[in-house]
């Protein structure tokens, strides 16, 4: 397995030399890899284990946080206590208002096995404003643009300071299995799901071949 992995990283830092990857999809492309095989071992991506090596495996220090700070540490102590299925999710680095979340594509959709990266970032005024969610690993949905940018109404409007990161990623793992046609960001994927669900899926899961795995 360790040799998997440095054959994979070693394969990522060429292609980052050649000018085929930036250093962001390098990033992403050596958290992926270890994704793979922890799963692959055995391991379940939804453990704080699996957190830790999505967000590059730091902590942050408990010490000197504001009160949305230690807000979101008790988020993050819940989360690995308790994680959403094939979900996880932690501070990258150690900037504790910029994580780093992995979500498992769920069985029996065009998104199956696909490991999708996703960034978080949280305001100052946490948890009186929303998280900003934007997925870095590309995806065929309906509610996602091509900046990653995600429809999804917990994040807007329909926000509380009652919810959670927990439901935040339970919520995007939700609409794998049920996207929104009715409130797209790119209306075309919409259309085409409504009119030729198995066109879309094809498509869908050519994507997650291609870009998450």
């Amino acid at each position: 397995m360790k040799r998997c992995v440095e054959e994979f990283e070693s394969k990522s830092e060429r292609l980052m030399k050649e000018g085929k990857l930036d250093e962001e999809e390098h990033y992403y492309s050596k958290k992926r890899s270890r994704v793979i095989v922890m799963i692959g071992g055995g391991g379940r991506p939804s453990s704080s284990s699996a957190a830790a090596t999505a967000a590059g495996g730091t902590w942050v220090s408990t010490t000197s946080v504001s009160a949305s700070g230690k807000r979101i540490q008790r988020e993050m102590s819940e989360l690995n206590a308790d994680p959403p299925l094939h979900c996880s999710a932690g501070p990258k680095g150690d900037n504790l208002y910029h994580w780093v979340a992995t979500i498992i594509g769920p069985p029996g959709t065009p998104y199956q096995g696909g490991i999708f990266f996703l960034d978080i970032t949280f305001p100052s005024d946490y948890p009186f404003k929303p998280p900003k969610v934007v997925f870095k690993t590309r995806i065929y949905h309906c509610n996602v643009d091509a900046a990653g940018n995600l429809s999804l109404d917990i994040l807007k409007d329909s926000w509380s300071p009652a919810l959670t990161v927990t439901k935040v990623l339970t919520a995007i793992r939700a609409i794998f299995t049920n996207p929104d046609p009715y409130n797209p960001l790119i209306s075309g994927i919409a259309r085409l799901y409504l009119t030729e669900k198995a066109k879309h899926d094809e498509i869908a899961a050519e994507w997650t071949l291609r870009f998450a795995k």
